[in-house]
């Protein structure tokens, strides 16, 4: 639709660019103003101090030159240069972007964004506008695209493109439909073990039986999927038999949060978000996850004690990958949240049906298995990611910490 103009009104863009200081937007309004231009649009940014304000206006031909140097005359003073492209006709309002894609990597480069490009330029994809989501602990950019396609899996195969680049540039890639359907996620569901923690608890219980090497060959057999989950879980914990049941808490004290963990939590919890955690480990160590993050529901297995010791057994059903999908339904039952306004993040094949259930499945670096069924992957360390593919900047995330006093930077490890 283009917007009406008044009667023997001429369009014109207008544009000001140059040092961002106090009272230029005013100082521009200000000589509009004095003229009676109509606004029919207006965007103004600011970076890195250079200031970049345009109007899409209409007024009486007449009226342009006494405008133009109106314009330039008064905003000379603040060191801005001024354009005034007087058209013969109304432009069409700009298409509404259809798409949102965020890259992240350490760095960014150049040569990525002009691979990037031009493979979206290869589908016909149009960049509408790109703006910085991140600095830290990876530099992150956003971009609104227009895909000629826009309607559900219309997308497939550029998606496909855009994933077959991040193991050649070595950045994530993650695209997803704009529009209030990219904002309506309410639910955040992790994996445990090497996803919300670093290691893999069973394989630190193993330690204390000496039987570490041994259980985590098996564990890595199962996360890419070639045996059974439960048939190896039963396998694994058969070794843990005669354990004192002591060492489940040393091993919950010895846990270590992924970088950007407690982070990604605390800020989903103050946008209102809902989070869980559904682990194939064990809920006597993943309840002191639970406890110290604040996380809003959460399944695993049990391990049978008797007389203060493991006796090598699972109390009741495994959680296994058909289980993790079933509990993430039940927790956006729980929460009133239809399936496609919820997120999925883990990092094997035991992931593989709660991410394929979910509204967004995002592969935490993963195994294969798991990032074939993936919409996107983190391939970086950082589970702080996940916040910036859902489309929540930096500069927001630390504002609130200083606010709350929370706000600390890590130093990064070259």
């Amino acid at each position: 639709m283009s917007p009406p103009l008044q009667p023997g009104f001429a369009p014109a863009v207008i544009t000001v660019t140059g040092p961002d200081r106090p009272g230029v937007s005013a100082a521009t309004f200000r000589v509009l103003s004095s003229h009676d231009v109509q606004l029919l649009d207006v965007e103004q940014s600011q970076f890195r101090g250079r200031l970049s304000l345009a109007a899409f206006v209409a007024f009486p031909p007449e009226a342009e030159s006494k405008l133009r140097s109106g314009l330039q005359g008064t905003l000379s003073s603040y060191g801005q240069s001024v354009t005034v492209e007087v058209s013969d006709r109304v432009q069409k309002s700009h298409p509404r972007s259809t798409h949102m894609m965020v890259v992240l990597g350490n760095p960014v480069t150049a040569r990525d964004v002009s691979r990037i490009g031009q493979t979206l330029a290869d589908f016909g994809a149009n960049i509408d506008r790109i703006r910085g989501i991140a600095d830290y602990p990876v530099t992150g950019l956003e971009f609104r695209l227009r895909v000629p396609n826009p309607n559900p899996g219309g997308s497939r195969t550029l998606r496909a493109a855009l994933a077959a680049l991040t193991p050649e540039l070595g950045v994530d890639i993650a695209i997803e439909r704009a529009g209030l359907l990219r904002r309506s996620k309410r639910l955040v569901c992790f994996d445990c073990d090497s996803t919300l923690i670093t290691g893999e608890v069973i394989e630190m219980l193993a330690a204390h039986a000496g039987r570490e090497a041994e259980v985590a060959a098996v564990t890595e057999r199962a996360m890419r999927g070639e045996i059974d989950f439960a048939e190896s879980l039963r396998e694994r914990v058969r070794a843990l038999a005669g354990l004192d049941a002591s060492v489940i808490e040393e091993v919950a004290k010895a846990i270590v949060l992924s970088p950007g963990a407690r982070t990604t939590i605390r800020t989903l919890k103050r946008l209102g978000y809902s989070t869980a955690v559904v682990s194939g480990g064990f809920t006597q160590v993943l309840d002191y996850v639970v406890d110290d993050l604040g996380i809003d529901y959460a399944r695993a297995n049990e391990l049978e004690i008797l007389d203060g010791k493991l006796t090598g057994n699972v109390v009741g059903d495994i959680v296994d990958r058909e289980a993790k999908a079933r509990f993430l339904k039940e927790f956006a039952d729980a929460e009133g949240v239809q399936m496609h306004r919820t997120v999925a993040v883990g990092d094997g094949a035991n992931d593989i049906d709660m991410l394929s259930a979910a509204g967004l499945g995002i592969a935490f670096n993963a195994k294969p298995a798991l990032k074939e069924v993936a919409d996107t992957s983190v391939n970086n360390p950082f589970l702080d990611e996940v916040l910036y593919m859902l489309g929540i900047p930096r500069s927001e995330i630390e504002a609130s910490d200083l606010e709350d006093g929370n706000f600390h930077r890590v130093p990064l490890t070259p």
